[in-house]
């Protein structure tokens, strides 16, 4: 086999969505505003939790990593998207294509440990309310963050790095719209025995055990809530789990139907990532501040705050 055969071009094609041409520029101006969206809305959240003192908790220090993660993974793949969907060029660079190889692989695992972690966070605060403030102090909310951002590196090493020891084929077409590991996977012109055994190992350790663990999770919680003697107090249990039910459903949903089953057809594929891609990251922070309260108070007073000081400089100016 000749040596340019074996390695990594200077740069990939990535096909997109234009088998759809008719689809490309509607899903640009979609893109483009779930983009903006997505920028606001999770450095809201993180812009909120540092200057309000009230939102300084562990489920608040975890939903800024969450935040974090989605602003990695939008900001790594949907710029490229942006550009192949406006233009007619769809090439991406081998650095570019390795760069979001190993960040979306980085931040999808390190995303599925942390809402797993989310998961305990409020399997104490429910279930173990007297203890809370010992058990999530801040030393342990630190070490469980970086624990799952960690994991997360390790099984993003280790996948890009067995699919970047790939022998390559001739052609360099990817049918996606980004580089994700499956896909440059199946342009190896090698046996990729061992890089699907890694992927499914993978597969199942970072996201079938968080989704188990989730489940357990949130089992103890509707046991301890039906215990619970008043309306009330079941409302306002449910009431603090409900978002991030609802972001655990969304992500781990699609991801297990995507990954853990035969392999689905090439459009398909693409929309399924398109969604994890560009729609889940401007979902969650909409989910987080919609339907929290504390979120809603936040946004609130500081609203207050700045229109009592346009006020009070309205007053102080000069007639």
């Amino acid at each position: 086999m000749e040596s340019e055969n074996v390695s990594f071009p200077n740069a990939f094609i990535l096909l997109g969505f234009s088998e759809f041409p008719w689809l490309e520029r509607p899903l640009f101006a979609v893109v483009l505003i779930s983009y903006i969206l997505t920028l606001l809305g999770n450095s809201s959240i993180i812009l909120l939790s540092l200057v309000d003192p009230r939102l300084q908790t562990p489920m608040y220090f975890f939903l800024d990593n969450l935040s974090i993660l989605d602003l990695s993974l939008t900001c790594t793949t949907v710029p490229q998207l942006l550009a192949n969907l406006w233009g007619a060029d769809k090439t991406i660079a081998t650095w570019g294509c390795i760069t979001q190889a190993y960040i979306f692989s980085w931040t999808g695992t390190t995303e599925c440990i942390l809402l797993a972690v989310m998961a305990i966070d409020r399997y104490v605060a429910i279930c173990r309310p007297l203890q809370y403030t010992l058990v999530m102090r801040p030393r342990v909310c630190v070490q469980m963050a970086a624990s799952s951002w960690s994991s997360g590196l390790a099984s993003s090493l280790i996948q890009a790095t067995l699919t970047l020891q790939l022998p390559l084929c001739g052609h360099h077409t990817l049918d996606h719209f980004f580089c994700e590991v499956p896909v440059l996977v199946k342009l190896a012109c090698g046996d990729t025995s061992a890089n699907d055994l890694a992927l499914a190992v993978l597969d199942i350790s970072f996201g079938m055990m968080p989704a188990l663990l989730v489940v357990i999770s949130y089992t103890f919680i509707a046991r301890a809530v039906l215990k619970l003697p008043s309306a009330e107090g079941r409302h306002k249990a449910l009431s603090t789990c409900s978002s991030h039910l609802v972001v655990v459903t969304l992500y781990f949903g699609p991801g297990i139907y995507m990954y853990l089953q035969p392999p689905a057809e090439s459009s398909r594929a693409k929309f399924l990532s398109f969604f994890y891609c560009v729609i889940t990251p401007v979902l969650n922070p909409l989910i987080y501040t919609l339907r929290n309260k504390d979120m809603k108070r936040a946004w609130k007073r500081i609203l207050q705050s700045q229109g009592g000081v346009m006020s009070w400089k309205a007053r102080s100016l000069p007639v």
